[in-house]
């Protein structure tokens, strides 16, 4: 390949429903993504059947990130980092309840969606009618949260979507706060952990919930990199493990290599790599939970 070929292949491709916008670049998505994920098969143990206990995810309704210099970088959730998980806790016989901040459509970074791989897909049908009409998280806040929650844990996929709005929310604050104060786990990967930020809003980080936990997060390095290779259309406006670290959390890993990490309720990976782990992880918590009750 020529030179000129190479650096056209690393260029961000233009999204052209939105000024200055973009999609990875042919080279970034080679790298990054796949048509199959690594999974490997459900957990053996008997699923839940009683119905009692749900799980809420926590999606993203945003498409666009803006870039420190001004570029917008079309992304949304990663399909693999929700749909793996959310097949792998579907399994094990618990209904999820998805939901967004404004009640509006989740967005998927389609460029990424694994066609070939039949568990993702195979739940991504399922999922579909409340991924295009989620429940509105200040309603779901309202029914289920007022009392003793129906919800056994919450899960905040990753993708870079999850560093808008979702960080920012006093919702997504009361609602991480009351799994913590009910003992009930925080499934999340990749960005999605940007969400435990909203644990600090206000006074809250005076004293951070958080602190002393360990965690696994998309290393801060590759997203100074990622630009590099047209992953990204533009420098990161923040990063997250800079951020979590600021508050007292121990970061785990310095790069992707699928590791995941239980700290008490917490349950965190480290990049789309660690989907199949993490679902895996979650499913079994959720089940030794409900055998003890």
């Amino acid at each position: 390949m020529s030179t000129t070929n190479v650096a056209a292949d690393r260029r961000p491709t233009p999204d052209p429903a939105e000024d200055n916008a973009f999609f990875p670049s042919p080279y970034s998505l080679q790298q990054y993504t796949s048509s199959k994920t690594d999974f490997d098969g459900v957990t053996s143990r008997k699923p839940y059947e009683s119905g009692k206990w749900k799980v809420l995810m926590i999606a993203t309704d945003e498409r666009y990130l803006l870039m420190k210099n001004g570029a917008m970088f079309s992304t949304g959730n990663h399909p693999v980092e929700m749909l793996l998980p959310m097949h792998h806790i579907d399994q094990a016989g618990f209904a999820i309840d998805v939901a967004t901040l404004s009640g509006n459509p989740v967005k998927l970074e389609l460029w990424a969606m694994p066609k070939d791989d039949e568990a993702v897909q195979s739940v991504y049908q399922k999922y579909l009618p409340q991924l295009k009409q989620p429940a509105k998280l200040s309603d779901i806040i309202r029914d289920n949260f007022q009392g003793d929650s129906p919800y056994l844990a919450v899960f905040i996929p990753g993708g870079h979507g999850a560093l808008s709005g979702i960080p920012h929310s006093d919702e997504v604050r009361l609602v991480l706060q009351s799994m913590l104060d009910n003992d009930r786990h925080i499934v999340t990967l990749c960005h999605g952990p940007a969400c435990l930020l909203s644990l600090a809003l206000g006074n809250h980080a005076k004293k951070f919930p958080l602190k002393g936990y360990k965690a696994c997060v998309f290393p801060d390095e590759l997203d100074r990199k990622n630009p590099e290779i047209g992953y990204m259309p533009g420098p990161m406006p923040w990063f997250v493990a800079e951020q979590l670290k600021s508050l007292g959390v121990e970061i785990l890993n310095e790069d992707i290599t699928g590791k995941c990490h239980v700290d008490r309720q917490l349950i965190t990976g480290d990049s789309p790599l660690a989907s199949n782990s993490l679902g895996k992880l979650a499913a079994e918590a959720l089940l030794t939970v409900v055998a003890n009750d």
